[in-house]
């Protein structure tokens, strides 16, 4: 039986192994079916503390896995298919295989939302993708005009990223300013490559019958005028959606699916603990990942310790 078992190897999951490590709780953690997280599909990572230069987002998870590793945490590939949170010690089912735990830490991160569409659905890797570092420097995409979908942060990045390939990118957002940080906002804005689509959204994405992307539909949301864009391909980069889907009906939520603590990191069932992504809608970064991440196994260390007493 284990002590504690964390789920996901993002920031929130990977220090929470390393603070359990080195609490001497021997943590296994299952990494699911993304490895290292969202952050491993990213380029330079500039706002983690202690890298002046940035780091290269799977370059940084790789270094935090080797950091909890060094203390004795034990990484394994796997997805918990079922959880059992109803008796102690608490069952999780990864690959048909039960494993029992004391503790339970939650750090399953979120996955990328889609606009809903089912020309998006056809051409999902035929030109419509949710990672640029990933897939940008396809030949699929080089010097061809493409489209991103979004306002944020990561929709610029994205943006950004793709004028490395991209003759042009369309940078499509249903407001007329965007939701990014001051600074990502003026260094997107101010690349002449980057073209801003205000006030508009993707109605379909073309051309299903090609088998390949061709161009996107847009509407004026405000005026309701329709066109379309020529392109080789569309980057979805609109938000993320928590993986929480497991722990519906077992763990209190809010309406939006995101793991609600109640005391500390702890969830509304003793023992069981969140961080990162799965839990946090309001902050989404690295940092506040990792300093939850902390927490939650900080507040399973305790209580541990006051159930061994």
């Amino acid at each position: 039986m284990e002590k504690v078992v964390i789920i996901g190897t993002g920031c929130a999951g990977l220090t929470a192994a390393l603070y359990a490590a080195r609490a001497n709780l021997a943590p296994l953690v299952l990494t699911g079916t993304m490895p290292g997280g969202l952050l491993t599909t990213t380029s330079i990572v500039e706002n983690f503390p202690g890298f002046p230069e940035g780091i290269d987002g799977y370059e940084l998870m790789t270094r935090m896995q080797k950091q909890a590793e060094r203390f004795g945490a034990r990484v394994k590939f796997g997805t918990v298919e079922a959880v059992d949170l109803s008796r102690r010690p608490f069952a999780l089912t990864v690959d048909d295989e039960e494993v029992k735990t004391q503790t339970l830490i939650i750090g399953s991160g979120a996955s990328h939302r889609h606009l809903g569409l089912e020309s998006e659905r056809l051409l999902e890797k035929k030109g419509v993708t949710y990672c640029a570092t990933c897939d940008g420097a396809l030949p699929l995409f080089r010097n061809r005009p493409l489209v991103v979908v979004g306002g944020g942060d990561s929709a610029c990045e994205e943006a950004t990223y793709l004028t490395r390939f991209a003759s042009v990118v369309y940078l499509v957002h249903r407001r007329d300013t965007l939701r990014a940080s001051k600074i990502m906002a003026e260094r997107t804005l101010g690349n002449p490559k980057i073209k801003p689509v205000w006030d508009s959204v993707v109605t379909e994405i073309l051309d299903v019958k090609q088998d390949t992307v061709t161009g996107a539909r847009l509407k004026n949301v405000k005026t309701g005028k329709e066109g379309v864009v020529d392109c080789a391909g569309v980057f979805v980069a609109i938000g993320h959606v928590p993986n929480t889907q497991l722990f519906k009906g077992v763990l209190e939520m809010d309406e939006n699916g995101y793991i609600i603590p109640k005391r500390g990191m702890e969830t509304s069932v003793s023992g069981v603990f969140v961080a990162g992504d799965c839990s946090d809608h309001m902050y989404r970064q690295a940092v506040t990942a990792a300093g939850m991440g902390c927490a939650a196994a900080i507040d399973a260390e305790r209580y541990l310790a006051k159930l061994n007493q």
